[in-house]
């Protein structure tokens, strides 16, 4: 099916700044798991929508440059991001769906004074931001906790604010609500929708972008549909919902 192209005025524009792609792929050995994706990404509000396998995470994997295309050529204002990691992190912040993938070390205060430590800041710079940002948010007494005692909405607000401390312009978020329960997802999107970043998020719940500027959808690793959430997500839903009443996605890539 053709990509439909709903197109923003700044995105016909042809700005350069924010996350561009021009025809990015990506294959895993023999499989293509990304093909042929051309953006320009410039809105402050950005959410990325498809099925489990549609190629979501691994699109959000590489504007992070934690992976490298197989093909075409992507930046982030400008950055290659695979190509300069330590440059990235300071354009550039991923929250993983489960928070025991990012964490890495054993206390509160270490994990939050890693970033800081990653571009550029001493020991006690680090200590004395991470100990002003606690004590602001209330929870100066969490420093010395161990992580593994905080359950998993306090995991995901402190994998946050470890991202929130380094600056970046842009934030990624792989399924930000999946894991929550309903007071903590309120309370994430209370905080995300306060940030000053672009951000980007990407989920296969459409109720998790309707407030975005722009939303992408995604299918089998290509562009479905891009424009407004009004002009999206009744026909992401319509075809989710055609797709519910067959007895298998046999469609799906394994």
């Amino acid at each position: 099916m053709a990509i439909v192209r709903l197109q923003h005025r700044r995105y016909a524009a042809g700005m350069d700044a924010g996350i561009v792609l021009q025809g990015v792929g990506y294959r895993l050995q023999d499989r293509v798991i990304l093909q042929d994706i051309t953006l320009n990404l410039a809105e402050r509000r950005i959410g990325i929508i498809g099925r489990n396998g549609s190629g979501k995470t691994t699109l959000l994997r590489l504007m992070a440059g934690l992976v490298a295309p197989s093909g075409g050529k992507l930046r982030i204002n400008g950055l290659d991001p695979a190509a300069d990691r330590k440059a990235a992190i300071r354009q550039v912040g991923i929250l993983f769906q489960n928070p025991d993938h990012q964490i890495i070390f054993p206390t509160v205060e270490e994990e939050l004074a890693f970033g800081l430590r990653q571009i550029g800041l001493t020991k006690a710079e680090a200590a004395g931001q991470v100990r002003n940002m606690m004590a602001a948010a209330g929870r100066a007494d969490w420093l010395g906790r161990p992580v593994q005692a905080l359950s998993q909405g306090q995991k995901q607000w402190l994998c946050l604010q470890a991202v929130l401390l380094m600056a970046p312009g842009t934030l990624l978020l792989d399924e930000p609500f999946a894991a929550l329960d309903l007071p903590a997802q309120i309370r994430l999107a209370r905080q995300l929708a306060a940030l000053p970043q672009r951000v980007v998020t990407i989920s296969h719940d459409p109720a998790a972008v309707t407030e975005c500027d722009r939303v992408i959808w995604l299918e089998a690793g290509r562009l479905r549909a891009d424009g407004t959430p009004d002009a999206v997500l009744p026909a992401f839903r319509d075809e989710m919902a055609r797709l519910g009443a067959d007895d298998a996605d046999a469609d799906l890539p394994h």
